[in-house]
């Protein structure tokens, strides 16, 4: 007798196409069958060990983040219920080109103190890998959900060149190709980059083209987080298609957004670029986050000429006065390249987490607000921050535009992301809501996407990209990564002011066929597992 059986679900399969009644039945960790209802008709029920009552539920494949940022939170916190109650059963990690393998010593200590903001500092972890495939053998022990990743370009660069502003030698090109290709052999699903992070952002078009060229080689593919969200961001999106064109390799375009006052309205420009590519055979996809403002650290808007060197140069930099005061011009007046190139309005960048808990009482301010407390301009207190945190203040940004976000959303290349940094007292709640505001917000009360066409977006077609064959879709011998929702009530919890409540309308996730969450509430299953390359 088989292990599960759900009965009554409105299976909304992942296709696209329309919803149907049918009991699924799982077992040893897949769906073994599909007995819909008009063929039930009549005919014995299919039974199982154990049965779920379905009705009134919609059955979905699980959804898969395209862009997450848990690298060490899954090793630190099994609960993971941030990504888990959201139906969350694949996370892509490595992302923005900095992440923590392939490494040496030496760059591992400096990574965790470049993305501290992002993960924190990983003293809670047993960082004992050193390699991609290493790391990935660490996931294998068991984790809350299921996880793939890239290899990050701006890691590499540290291990190979440096934290330094340089064109890479040939015999350096020669070993970062190979550290690319292990990656890959080891399981990676492709490289991504961080082009406004350093060391990322150093390397030429000539040299991220000979990485992806090995990507290609591997049948991977290209996540770039580009070289501009704000001012020249169509011509940013523009050498990333060129780029991978050159490169013969597929693109998948990291939150994909026109942020700041230049672009809004501009998204139709974005997408006429897009669809022209594709129209000539380009091989493109893209993620989003459905919410206006964006995150990242602090210490991410300076300059990047500040920040080579990697972060004790950048605080010995911040403790010059003099260099200091050309940062400050470089962020208020002419626009920083790590702000994308658009004078930084401190009223728009909001504090969210700090490394220290005694700056604790600066976040859910802006830096603007902040400033005013203590009767100093905002720079001397982004200045101080930077220093006396360590350059660990991850802040957000409320620069996006409601229109832009609706109308990349709707495009055919689209897939779901939460780009959830979960460090901070106040995250972005995009880390604790992405996928049922997907669902609750934009499809139900909006109607931006029907039902059928989101839940496309969340799973099959990031299994596309992803290139597994058993994932994406409720089909007879896929994997039974699965979850259950009401799309009556299904809504994100989170909200700015309380941006880590978990979501409604949500009672069942299943990965591997076992319930990490079971009637809303998470369980002790660690069934997720490393999800890598498929051999081309």
């Amino acid at each position: 007798m088989e292990d599960l059986v759900i009965r009554d679900a409105d299976v909304v399969d992942g296709s696209g196409a329309d919803s149907y009644r049918a009991d699924v039945v799982l077992d040893g960790g897949r769906i073994v069958s599909i007995v819909k209802e008009a063929a039930a008709a009549g005919c014995q029920r299919p039974r199982a060990r154990r049965e779920l009552d379905a009705e009134g539920l919609v059955l979905s494949p699980g959804f898969i983040d395209m862009h997450a940022h848990s690298d060490l939170a899954l090793l630190r916190d099994p609960d993971h219920s941030a990504k888990a109650a959201q139906g969350v059963t694949l996370e892509v990690l490595g992302q923005d080109g900095l992440s923590y393998a392939p490494v040496d010593d030496r760059t591992l200590e400096e990574v965790r103190r470049a993305i501290a903001g992002w993960n924190g500092y990983g003293d809670d972890v047993d960082l004992d890998w050193r390699s991609v495939g290493e790391y990935l053998d660490q996931l294998d022990r068991g984790v809350a959900v299921n996880a793939a990743y890239l290899v990050p370009q701006g890691t590499v660069r540290a291990l190979v060149v440096g934290w330094e502003d340089r064109e890479a030698t040939p015999r350096e090109l020669d070993r970062m190709r190979r550290l690319v290709a292990e990656g890959l052999e080891q399981g990676a699903v492709g490289l991504s980059s961080g082009l406004t992070y350093t060391p990322g952002m150093y390397a030429a078009d000539s040299e991220l083209t000979e990485l992806c060229r090995v990507v290609a080689s591997y049948g991977g593919y290209y996540c770039p987080h580009h070289r501009s969200y704000g001012a020249g961001a169509l011509e940013a999106y523009a050498e990333m298609v060129a780029l991978t064109r050159e490169a013969g390799c597929p693109l998948h375009l990291a939150h994909a957004t026109m942020n700041f006052g230049v672009n809004r309205g501009r998204a139709p420009r974005l997408l006429d670029l897009l669809d022209r590519a594709l129209a000539e055979g380009a091989d493109i996809t893209l993620d989003t986050y459905p919410y206006t403002p964006g995150c990242t650290t602090l210490a991410a808007l300076l300059p990047s000429w500040a920040n080579e060197g990697g972060p004790e140069r950048v605080l010995a930099r911040l403790a010059d006065p003099a260099t200091a005061e050309r940062i400050r011009h470089n962020l208020e007046v002419t626009g920083s390249d790590g702000c994308h190139g658009v004078p930084v309005e401190w009223e728009t960048i909001e504090i969210s987490g700090v490394g220290d808990p005694a700056l604790g009482d600066h976040v859910g301010r802006t830096v603007r607000q902040a400033a005013d407390r203590r009767g100093e301009t905002p720079w001397a207190t982004a200045r101080r921050l930077l220093v006396e945190d360590r350059l660990g203040t991850t802040v957000l940004q409320h620069v996006g535009h409601e229109d832009n976000v609706r109308a990349i959303m709707r495009h055919r290349a689209h897939t779901g992301g939460s780009d959830g940094i979960l460090q901070g007292a106040k995250p972005h709640p995009r880390a604790y809501g992405t996928f049922p505001r997907y669902l609750g917000h934009y499809v139900r009360e909006l109607g931006v996407l029907s039902l059928e066409e989101c839940v496309a977006r969340l799973t099959s077609r990031p299994a596309a990209r992803l290139r597994l064959p058993d994932r994406g879709l409720v089909r007879e011998g896929y994997r039974a990564d699965l979850v259950l929702f009401d799309p009556r009530t299904v809504a994100p919890g989170a909200t700015f002011a309380e941006p880590r409540r978990l979501p409604t309308g949500i009672p069942h996730v299943l990965v591997d066929g076992r319930f990490v969450i079971e009637d809303g509430r998470r369980t002790d299953v660690l069934a997720g597992r490393s999800v890598r390359r498929t051999p081309v």
